[in-house]
């Protein structure tokens, strides 16, 4: 699933399998954003290895999960994680997370938001995608509002949100 440019204003994003050689791609300028920490305090800068981007994605490969690489142009710029996927009730969760700053401030993360939940309503045939953020983490909330996400309720230190297929689909995928 693609976004085409509008005029060079918004990037040309897709949606593509998460794989061992874009995981690695995607990491190797991945910078940690403190801003996804529940306590700045123990904020540390991420080290790449080879063998830490390896694990993660082994850790990614479940059954309840599909691991989506956001690119831009070909390169990855971010992941999408659709997890706890129950297809009986057509309920999952949507973890989406940018490479670095260079992606964020220029409408990625929107964009990506969009294609994550007509991928999800879409290739899934989910009926509810929910998706959390840290309170304090107001470009995520931001966001998810933008695209049409509802806050359901506070939780400690997350703000939980939730958005139904007939919503996103009655405003437009495109909104």
């Amino acid at each position: 699933m693609s976004c085409a440019p509008d005029g060079g204003t918004t990037p040309a994003l897709a949606l593509a399998p998460m794989t061992r050689a874009l995981c690695r791609r995607y990491f190797r300028d991945f910078e940690s954003d403190p801003a996804v920490c529940a306590d700045v305090r123990t904020y540390r800068p991420f080290r790449y290895s080879d063998e830490w981007a390896d694990a993660y994605f082994d850790r990614q490969r479940d059954r309840d999960r599909v691991h989506l690489a956001v690119t831009e142009r070909g390169e990855p710029v971010g992941e999408v994680i659709f997890k706890n996927l129950d297809r009986a009730s057509g309920v999952c969760t949507l973890s989406v997370h940018l490479q670095n700053d260079a992606a964020k401030g220029r409408g990625v993360g929107t964009q990506t938001e969009r294609l994550a939940l007509a991928y999800a309503f879409g290739e899934l045939g989910m009926d509810t995608v929910r998706a959390d953020a840290l309170l304090h983490n107001t470009r995520s909330r931001h966001v998810m509002e933008k695209v049409g996400f509802r806050l359901v309720r506070e939780d400690g230190a997350f703000a939980c949100y939730e958005i139904f297929r007939a919503e996103f689909l009655r405003s437009g995928p495109g909104r």
